[in-house]
């Protein structure tokens, strides 16, 4: 017998065949167990604790896979899935993972049967193609200005949420923030972007039933020279600067020689007159608001509040862009470079609120605004977090509808319906794939299992009662009513999904179910090559100060 030759380090651990695959499997059921009570609106919420020692309270998937700390690589790319479908689509993080955890699931048994990989892989994704197609055939397309339709539909995306308890108020405010900001491409495309031009502004007190959408901005700021400027002014004319409005400073330390006593006062009187000058090009256009991103010096203040003019000032550049979006102004670089067309004149009111004990600017009452502010108001911190991750979801339907007007059902109906249509299909299925085919198809199951779980009604039965209304297709909207775990009627009920998020769902779920079944090693233990140099000194991390330098090493242990 040859001496057994060593490749790999001592310190690497290696896994490999079969063993990796069960490993991933229970990892990627683990996360998926995590997340599993969370789906549906009879769902519990999870409490954790997050880095900084704050607690966040919430059952979107996404938010809590985010918060939490895993060291298995499969369980981190579960956890990736939850992140991409956020991105994507807004909506479904927690079906992805229960979806994708139960594909994984039911791939074991062929694994122990010595199935290769590759082949449930494939009969997967001829499983995913049907699965689409069905959702083509039972999909309604929806018209978009009807309102009730769209409230009905983000109603049931949060029906799963803890808002739902308010009834349509979050629904409400993000159709009214989407319908803002869309705007039309041409060729019936719409391009909403909800990141940029909507601002969730979060107020702890009030009641939740304060909340709004401003047609317009909010800010957190107050003018320079409370006492001397307006704070109130009915339709004012808004410029908007970029520039710093103070005397110009040198780069680097600049040192100037004064030989006679006079030049002092030259220098402070250029310095003066630059300024003035600044000001006069600004108080041409007879703006009565002035807003800069950058500073504003005393006298500045002084000739703008002269001339009537209120100012803010250190604006963030996303706010600014906002308000420029909502009244129509242009954000100008320097003040020489002013025209009338850079005004914005769309707004009808600018006013300084105080809310509890901070100052907010409100410029609102905006004609044609494309950039809006949520104003959120509840009682605590963790709350207004919760309503506002809510409201993301929301919006990110809302948007999903106005660009993609299709409709499934909700409830796990169209899960039923595609698992029904898939076991009827595995029958012409020919070779060894039929079988991971069919186990795919009875996966989808696990969606409308866990809602009836989450409500707490006899699984068994109803699973059966519903696979057997679906079995002959005759109605392809029967699902499970997720408050009372009753079997109904989705059309009825008014409960559905947007297409692209069910799409959504069922794509990134079984890619990554068959991104994981294929990995057959795992080499772990390998370690960050150090610095140069690093490599000789001791390897315990070291912190000196001048006063003990060396005395650690001198003290005998």
């Amino acid at each position: 017998m040859h001496a057994p030759v060593l490749v790999l380090k001592d310190s690497l651990k290696r896994e490999s065949g079969r063993k990796v695959q069960h490993a991933n499997i229970q990892a990627s059921k683990a996360v998926a167990d995590i997340i599993r009570t969370t789906l549906g609106p009879r769902s519990m919420l999870k409490m954790l604790l997050d880095a900084s020692g704050g607690i966040v309270v919430t059952n979107d998937g996404n938010a809590i896979l985010r918060e939490i700390d895993i060291s298995h690589p499969a369980a981190k790319s579960m956890i990736e899935l939850s992140r991409t479908q956020d991105e994507e689509v807004g909506d479904g993080t927690t079906s992805v993972i229960v979806l994708a955890g139960e594909m994984l699931h039911v791939a074991e048994a062929f694994i122990d049967k010595d199935y290769h990989p590759t082949v449930i892989c494939r009969a997967y994704n001829k499983a995913l193609e049907d699965a689409i197609a069905v959702l083509d055939k039972i999909s309604m397309t929806i018209d978009v200005k009807d309102r009730m339709t769209l409230l009905g539909l983000v109603k049931s995306c949060i029906g799963t949420k803890f808002t739902s308890q308010f009834g349509d108020l979050i629904a409400d405010l993000a159709i009214d923030a989407t319908s803002t900001v869309g705007v039309d491409l041409g060729q019936g495309l719409r391009e909403v972007d909800i990141k940029k031009y909507i601002k969730v502004e979060k107020v702890p007190g009030g009641q939740l039933e304060d909340s709004k959408v401003l047609r317009g901005v909010m800010f957190n700021k107050d003018v320079v020279a409370p006492g001397k400027m307006r704070r109130k002014i009915v339709n004012p004319r808004i410029m908007l600067l970029d520039c710093p409005l103070e005397y110009k400073k040198g780069e680097n330390q600049t040192n100037a020689e004064l030989v006679k006593e006079e030049d002092w006062g030259v220098l402070l009187k250029m310095e003066e007159e630059y300024i003035e000058n600044l000001c006069a090009q600004i108080i041409k256009f007879k703006p009565d608001l002035v807003i800069t991103e950058k500073g504003l010096s005393d006298l500045a203040c002084h000739y703008l509040s002269k001339a009537g003019i209120s100012a803010i000032r250190r604006l963030r550049k996303t706010d600014n862009n906002r308000i420029a979006k909502a009244c129509g102004a242009v954000i100008v670089n320097r003040p020489d470079e002013l025209q009338e067309s850079d005004i914005g004149t769309g707004a009808g009111l600018f006013e300084v609120k105080k809310i509890g004990d901070e100052f907010f600017s409100f410029i609102v009452e905006c004609k044609e605004p494309k950039a809006c502010t949520v104003l959120l108001r509840g009682a605590s911190k963790d709350l207004l977090n919760e309503v506002e991750r809510n409201l993301q979801d929301a919006m990110s339907v809302s948007r999903n509808i106005l660009k993609n007007p299709k409709l499934v059902p909700g409830g796990g109906a169209t899960e039923l319906t595609v698992s029904a249509t898939l076991k009827q299909k595995s029958s012409s299925v020919e070779g060894v794939e039929k079988w991971p085919y069919e186990a795919a198809a009875i996966a989808f199951e696990a969606i409308p299992r866990t809602l009836a779980q989450n409500c707490g009604v006899n699984v068994i039965r109803t699973m059966t009662a519903l696979q057997g209304k679906h079995a002959n297709g005759e109605n392809a909207w029967i699902g499970i009513d997720g408050n009372t775990g009753a079997i109904s009627d989705m059309k009825e009920q008014k409960i559905w999904d947007a297409y692209n998020v069910k799409a959504q769902t069922f794509k990134t779920a079984i890619e990554a179910a068959c991104m994981l079944l294929r990995i057959d090693d795992i080499v772990s233990g390998i370690k960050k090559k150090q610095a140069p140099g690093a490599g000789q000194g001791p390897s315990k991390p070291q912190i000196e100060t001048e006063a003990d330098a060396d005395g650690e090493q001198i003290l005998p242990d």
